[in-house]
């Protein structure tokens, strides 16, 4: 369970008198997530999820509450930041940056079926399209900079094989531009515990707090890269079918797109083999965390490098 700031009753029932969501009733930290503090909410007038930012600083916040509130105007199934009677979606608690949203009905599968990818493939495009007419622009915090920024402080712990693995990888992203590609906002962390269905549908796609604009197709490798792969880290391609096919009658990839989908697989594959790394190793003081196995990125990594697979073919 990820609980870096602890909460009690007695403090969140002072700071909800600012807000218009009734009096809290229970309080419980939520199991998943590394990055922030999260609590299931409830008062006298429902439920919601609190969120203390542990790592995101004030200045960056507003793109993420505005975002949310953006997609769920537009009919995206995501969680409602509540502002507070000062009309703010941002406030403070307990020394840090907080927000309130509504709660959002369903669960994570984690043992997902084609059925299943198809409709996060469909998500994911109604998202890029209804992120086209957000104005808001906040470049990837986790983007190139960043691995590069942050490798030399895990390769002490690295092996010689995985050392070469991730200097390699870094070094062969960045020999890449990718101007021709559509950009957008992007959820940049949609993973099988960031979608919840209730029943055969999606109840709420949740945890915006990575989003940023970046280059779309990029997005939908990172999904692939959880929805689709095995324990071992091969891709399966009925889910890889279901889900793209999903996403493309919605929003059909440019020849660019498809040519760069490669990349992108192992572009995604480094991104968080290199964040579980350094969680991993450099794991922050909290009262009770919880580190993703850096491996299974790895081996997701080496999977498609080793694959070189073929640009993707156009559908119709």
């Amino acid at each position: 369970m990820s609980v870096f700031t602890t909460v009690t009753l007695a403090e969140l029932a002072h700071w909800l008198r600012g807000y218009a969501i009734g009096s809290p009733q229970d309080l419980r930290g939520i199991e998943s997530g590394i990055e922030n503090t999260n609590y299931f909410l409830t008062t006298t007038q429902g439920r919601f999820v609190l969120t203390l930012f542990e790592r995101l600083r004030p200045a960056e916040l507003p793109f993420y509450l505005h975002l949310m509130a953006h997609l769920s105007g537009h009919g995206i199934p995501c969680p409602k930041p509540i502002a507070d009677l000062q009309d703010a979606f941002l406030g403070e608690l307990n020394g840090k940056p907080a927000a309130v949203v509504t709660f959002v009905r369903g669960r994570p599968v984690l043992d997902p079926a084609a059925a299943h990818c198809a409709r996060v493939g469909e998500v994911l495009a109604q998202m890029h399209l209804a992120g086209g007419t957000y104005e808001r622009r906040l470049d990837n915090l986790r983007g190139p900079r960043w691995w590069s920024a942050v490798a030399p402080e895990i390769y002490p712990f690295l092996d010689a094989e995985r050392s070469e693995l991730l200097h390699g990888e870094i070094r062969f992203q960045g020999l890449h531009r990718h101007d021709a590609l559509p950009r957008g906002v992007i959820h940049a962390d949609l993973f099988r515990d960031n979608v919840l269905f209730d029943g055969e549908a999606i109840g709420g796609v949740i945890d915006f707090y990575f989003a940023c604009v970046d280059v779309l197709i990029y997005d939908v490798a990172i999904t692939v890269n959880d929805w689709c792969t095995t324990p071992e880290g091969r891709i399966d391609p009925e889910r890889l079918g279901a889900l793209l096919g999903a996403y493309q009658a919605v929003r059909p990839l440019t020849d660019e797109e498809r040519a760069a989908w490669p990349m992108m697989l192992r572009a995604g594959a480094l991104r968080f083999w290199v964040s579980r790394l350094y969680d991993f190793h450099l794991p922050r003081p909290g009262e009770l965390t919880h580190a993703h196995d850096p491996e299974h990125f790895r081996r997701i990594l080496r999977h498609h490098i080793e694959l070189s697979p073929a640009p993707l073919p156009a559908v119709g």
